[in-house]
């Protein structure tokens, strides 16, 4: 399905929809996201719970199956002083599909800014629902751990 807007919103049912999405936000906040990752939960589950702080730059997920904590990114780094805050969704759901993207600096591999984009198993909202600069070295390493 390709993306859909109904109202103010966008909705889609694929994680390429939400990578769409990412990207659209990413080049009209004026640094593109470039390189993608979609979260997976050891256990093998693709939905999550999110608490982000983006003024700390803070993002962790919540398998929705098995329970576990993830920090995501270089999340582990900033964590003193943070207060995440659990996102939901319009329709009041909480559990995502979850699809990280960086933008990176000129002519590098190296993370610039980092955006969270979810996708609602509920009602198949995607968005972008935390950004933030972030200097985190290497891009395909910082991607590995969402």
């Amino acid at each position: 399905m390709a993306l859909t807007k109904k109202g103010e919103f966008w909705y889609g049912t694929t994680s390429g929809d939400t990578q769409a999405e990412l990207r659209s936000y990413s080049i009209a906040n004026g640094h593109e996201a470039v390189r993608f990752a979609t979260s997976k939960c050891a256990c093998g589950c693709r939905t999550f719970a999110l608490q982000t702080d983006e003024e700390a730059g803070v993002a962790i997920r919540t398998c929705s199956d098995c329970g576990q904590e993830h920090l995501m990114g270089d999340s582990a780094g900033h964590l003193e002083g943070a207060a995440p805050e659990t996102h939901g969704c319009v329709c009041e759901n909480e559990v995502f599909e979850l699809v990280s993207g960086v933008a990176v600096h000129a002519g590098t591999h190296e993370v610039r800014w980092y955006y969270i984009a979810c996708h609602c198993v509920e009602c198949n909202l995607v968005g972008v629902f935390a950004d933030w600069p972030c200097e985190a070295g290497d891009a395909a390493a910082f991607l590995a751990e969402v």
